[in-house]
């Protein structure tokens, strides 16, 4: 048997703002998760998780705050309209648009923005 892809995990400074964010972009995720140190989304058979630094301290035995741009979570959207409407949406709530929608060179309609620990999160269609 070979290896699946199951879960990305990003670890939150604040769990209630970075999962705000994550449910602005279309997560379903229930307000009861709040206060959790850990929340896991299913979505087309992988899992988005969500961890405490107490929680990554716990597990990897200490943590340092990453610095840099290390990986990319990338969300397809519906329409060049609904990646526009999405992005300004999430700017509109005071999240930070790191680079406005575009129409890349490689065909494809794409925004960034950051979400509260600073991951970038890319828009695409």
């Amino acid at each position: 048997m070979g290896i699946k892809l199951d879960m990305v995990g990003i670890v939150v400074q604040d769990m209630k703002r970075a999962l705000d964010f994550y449910r602005l972009l279309g997560l379903e995720i229930p307000e009861s998760a709040n206060n959790e140190m850990h929340v896991e989304v299913a979505q087309e058979g992988v899992r988005l998780a969500f961890d405490s630094v107490e929680v990554a301290k716990g597990v990897y035995g200490g943590w340092e705050e990453p610095a840099g741009h290390r990986i990319e979570l990338a969300f397809l959207c519906e329409s060049p309209d609904a990646l526009n409407a999405l992005y300004e949406k999430l700017v509109g709530h005071g999240y930070h648009g790191h680079k406005e929608p575009w129409d890349a060179f490689w065909g494809q309609r794409y925004a960034i923005v950051a979400d509260p620990d600073g991951n970038l999160i890319s828009l695409f269609v």
